[in-house]
């Protein structure tokens, strides 16, 4: 289940070797999951391993590799750029044979264009930065310091900023300011009101939704099955 894959040298990078969670059995139909990022990983986590176990249960492998700089990897985050990240998912899926993707909030921004899947509850650059923002102004104010939303984004724009204990580079917050998912060609949207209940990712506290995975997981199964027909 614990695997590793490898993400090549890029411009201002070396190569890495990330962790890979998988359900693969070498059967027909290969998911990729590209991840929610930064806190929404966190809470996340464990609903995405879950959703992946169903997957698995219904005859379908499913593959979800860390990015660098992400959870275990040594690779440092400030040096990573939203382009280098789109690059390593296109990158793992080539090399894991993946034919199908899902794409869990921000992680709509590095789906693979030319793999059909879903967008999960996709999620904007702006929107990511806007609420990561918006944590750490409540948090200066409670602790008594002056911070402001614009001169977080200035200083993100031109030096990077920690959000949320993230240390993310100028190059990335740049990027994610434009960043908009955009479904590729045999791409849709699933969005949250057709899994039900609030998304966890609004939750204070990681948590998991037993029927949130399996309507998820229901709603990508049956979408194959008739793809199959």
């Amino acid at each position: 289940m614990i695997f590793t894959w490898n993400s090549p040298a890029r411009q201002g990078t070396l190569p890495t070797e990330e962790l890979l969670v998988a359900f693969d059995r070498g059967r027909k139909v290969r998911l990729l999951v590209c991840p929610a990022w930064f806190d929404e990983a966190n809470k996340l986590r464990r609903f995405t391993v879950e959703v992946m176990r169903r997957l698995d249960a219904a005859g379908i492998d499913s593959l979800l590799p860390d990015l660098p700089g992400c959870n275990e990897s040594l690779a440092p985050l400030e040096h990573q750029t939203l382009e280098g990240w789109r690059a390593d998912m296109a990158t793992a899926a080539e090399a894991l044979g993946a034919n199908h993707v899902l794409a869990i909030r921000a992680g709509a921004l590095v789906a693979p264009e030319g793999l059909p899947g879903w967008h999960y509850a996709a999620q904007s650059g702006p929107k990511l930065l806007r609420g990561m923002i918006r944590a750490r102004t409540i948090a200066a104010r409670e602790a008594g310091l002056a911070e402001t939303s614009e001169k977080l984004m200035d200083t993100g724009r031109n030096e990077g900023l920690v959000l949320g204990g993230w240390q993310i580079g100028s190059a990335m917050f740049r990027a994610l300011e434009l960043a908009e998912p955009a479904l590729a060609s045999g791409q849709s949207d699933i969005a949250q009101s057709a899994v039900g209940g609030p998304g966890l990712w609004l939750r204070a506290e990681p948590d998991e939704d037993a029927g949130q995975a399996e309507r998820l997981t229901a709603l990508i199964a049956e979408n194959i099955a008739k793809s199959n027909l």
